[in-house]
């Protein structure tokens, strides 16, 4: 039986590093870290059943050995070869139960280690995706472009990007960050410190209610691809701010749903009508969007979408955060059967989808936006990010917006890409997509004005903290 132990197999089975597909860093899906140490730790359970039943078949030998001594004395062809044989039998299955209980217990370390990374990283204390090798290039990053990489965001999340992101004055940032770690309160928990910071500084940006009022109502032929998706996102925002769209497709025979929700459409000042300026990052990420998706559920309603029907959502930046929120909203999932969201330069990385919605994230390495959460997006089955790592630069006289990568042109380019690749984890991925949209072709696409409830009381220009250095400029 020795041929069939594992010993010199090549050591214990570990995961794949996150893939790479040309200038598309994957992580997550089938392909992804935690699905793989998932079926592992599956395949690990059963060797530790085969060698409990290997044990007992063990034991077994051993008493066959024991009741075979006395004939060792017998002639070698009956008594002493039986006995040999018998022990080296055992030995043999010895050494396969040992083998099995070993890679076992080396697929169970590997796991521990993993989940003690990720608790690191969930206390904000991991390194960044690239390692500390992001420093030269965010060193390339601000000195060409004057703006930080996702990872720099990451990393510096709560001192400098999300203060950038919520317009408030570097020194009220720091004095307000110095009084909750005095009052010792969690300052990595995102949707709290933005409401904080909303409640205590920016009271004009608290979420108020939004109605959807229809606008215009056509046909149209649906490219359902994720390049399609954001291309019909790109013709929205160009239309006009404060709408989005809902898209409706029929796929073998029954309806399915796309909610189009645009990036960060600024306004001065900040927490007008628009529920898409400034004020709807605060929404986003600090009140879980509860006014945005009580629109995008009536806007559904009005376009004859019924109870249970499948919808796929699709946001960019802000819009991304918005619709992500979706996921984890249950009044609209108790209504619709949200089955897939896609976002692109979005940061979503503290949002928890329900169980069974698939999602896709596009992030571009100098984008900023996508890590100014300072949470890296979860590596699940049902959710895979895509990094996009090709340098792009603003051309001379060009909008420098949030920064070049940014731009939502680069994550249509990137969408294509995605589309072509053969990566198992975007292949089964976008698979969801095109089970619930099918092929695209012809559809009924309706425009909605997004409208937020007016203040009860203008907030007067002195009431307004001191303006920060950096202005929010891009989507």
């Amino acid at each position: 039986m020795a041929e069939a132990t594992p010993a010199g197999s090549g050591g214990p089975p570990v995961p794949l590093e996150p893939a790479t597909d040309g200038n598309l860093r994957i992580r997550g899906g089938v392909g992804g870290i935690r699905f793989q140490f998932e079926e592992l730790m599956a395949g690990a359970a059963e060797l530790e059943g085969l060698a409990d039943e290997l044990s007992a078949v063990e034991v077994g030998l051993r008493r066959v050995w024991d009741e075979l001594g006395p004939y060792q004395y017998d002639p070698p062809p009956s008594g002493t070869a039986a006995l040999t044989a018998v022990g080296e039998g055992c030995q043999s299955l010895r050494a396969v139960r040992e083998q099995l209980q070993y890679l076992s217990s080396q697929v169970r370390a590997s796991h521990r280690d993993y989940e003690v990374a990720e608790s690191r990283a969930a206390a904000g204390i991991r390194p960044p995706e690239d390692g500390w090798m992001f420093l030269p290039s965010l060193f390339v990053d601000l000195t060409t472009d004057n703006y930080l990489s996702r990872d720099a965001a990451e990393a510096a999340a709560l001192s400098v990007s999300l203060g950038l992101l919520m317009q408030l004055a570097p020194v009220d940032f720091v004095r307000f960050l110095a009084a909750e770690v005095a009052a010792g309160r969690d300052i990595t928990a995102v949707g709290p410190l933005v409401r904080r910071i909303t409640e205590l500084y920016l009271p004009w940006l608290k979420p108020r209610p939004v109605t959807a009022v229809e606008e215009l109502s056509r046909d149209v032929d649906v490219d359902t691809s994720p390049a399609g998706l954001l291309a019909r996102l790109r013709e929205l925002d160009a239309d006009g701010h404060g709408k989005i769209e809902v898209v409706q497709v029929e796929n073998a025979g029954r309806k399915a749903f796309i909610v189009i929700v645009p990036g960060t459409q600024p306004a001065e000042p900040p927490g007008g009508a628009n529920p898409f300026d400034q004020a709807g990052i605060a929404e986003a990420l600090g009140y879980g969007s509860e006014q945005v998706n009580a629109a995008v559920l009536s806007a559904l309603q009005q376009v004859g979408a019924a109870k249970g029907d499948e919808v796929v959502a699709v946001g960019y930046s802000q819009g991304g955060a918005h619709v992500m929120n979706l996921s984890q909203d249950k009044a609209f999932l108790a209504e619709f059967d949200l089955k897939y969201v896609l976002t692109a330069g979005s940061p979503v990385g503290g949002i928890t989808p329900e169980p069974g919605i698939t999602s896709l994230h596009l992030e571009h390495r100098q984008d900023w936006v996508p890590g100014s959460d300072g949470l890296p997006n979860p590596d699940t089955r049902d959710r895979v990010t895509v990094t996009l790592t090709n340098r792009v630069s603003t051309p001379p006289g060009g909008d420098p917006g949030l920064g070049p990568g940014h731009k939502i042109g680069g994550y249509e380019a990137g969408a294509k890409a995605v589309a072509a690749s053969e990566d198992p984890s975007l292949v089964a991925n976008t698979a969801v997509l095109a089970g619930v949209l099918g092929a695209g072709g012809a559809g009924s696409a309706t425009r909605f004005a997004m409208n937020r409830e007016p203040q009860a009381a203008p907030v007067r220009q002195q009431d307004r903290p001191p303006a920060g250095p950096v202005r929010y400029v891009g989507r």
